[in-house]
C-alpha cells in the first residue's frame, strides 16, 4: 500500500509540474531580431549570468564590453558598447536575441552568435584541412543565455 501512494504521489506530481523544454539552437525563432519565448521555459538567474559573462571559458562579455556595476573585472574591453543601462534600451526580447545571434539585429556585427550550431564560414578546412564537419555545440547553453539575459535587465539607468 505504501508503495502504491509513492507512486500515486509521483505521477500526480509529475502531471501537475509542467516540462520545461528547451528549445534547440536550430529551433529558435527570430522576429526582426527578437526572440520572444524564453529558451528554456526557466527564469534565468542574474548570479550565474554574471559568471557567464566574466568567465573566459564561457561568453567573456567582458572582453569586449565595458560594465560599470563589474568593476572588479581584469582587462574589460572597450571594443563593444557599454552595457550601463542596456534594460533601459532593450526589451527582454530584444536582449536575447541579440545575446543569441547578435547578427539578427546587427548586419556585420563582430559579437559571436552565442547559440548558433550551423551555417559558419570554416576556412580552416582550406588552409590546414582540419575543420570541424557538420554542426557545432553552441558557444553558450540555452540557460546561460536565459541567465546573460536576467543579468542584463538588471542594467537599468
Amino acid at each position: 500500500m505504501r508503495r502504491q501512494l509513492g507512486l500515486v504521489t509521483v505521477v500526480a506530481l509529475s502531471l501537475a509540474t509542467p516540462a520545461l523544454t528547451e528549445t534547440a539552437p536550430k529551433d529558435v525563432v527570430f522576429d526582426g531580431g527578437k526572440v520572444e519565448a524564453s529558451l528554456t521555459g526557466a527564469p534565468g538567474d542574474p548570479a550565474n549570468g554574471v559568471k557567464v559573462m566574466t568567465t573566459n571559458a564561457l561568453g567573456n562579455c567582458v572582453a569586449c564590453h565595458t560594465i560599470a556595476a563589474l568593476p572588479d573585472v581584469q582587462f574589460p574591453g572597450n571594443i563593444a558598447p557599454p552595457l550601463d543601462g542596456v534594460a533601459s534600451r532593450w526589451t527582454e526580447a530584444e536582449l536575447r536575441g541579440i545575446v543569441t545571434n547578435a547578427k539578427m539585429t546587427f548586419d556585420g556585427s563582430f559579437m559571436p552568435a552565442f547559440y548558433k550550431t550551423e551555417g559558419f564560414v570554416r576556412p580552416g578546412g582550406g588552409y590546414s584541412g582540419k575543420a570541424p564537419e557538420g554542426d557545432l555545440p553552441p558557444i553558450l547553453n540555452a540557460q546561460q543565455i536565459e541567465d546573460v539575459v536576467a543579468y542584463l535587465l538588471t542594467l537599468k539607468e
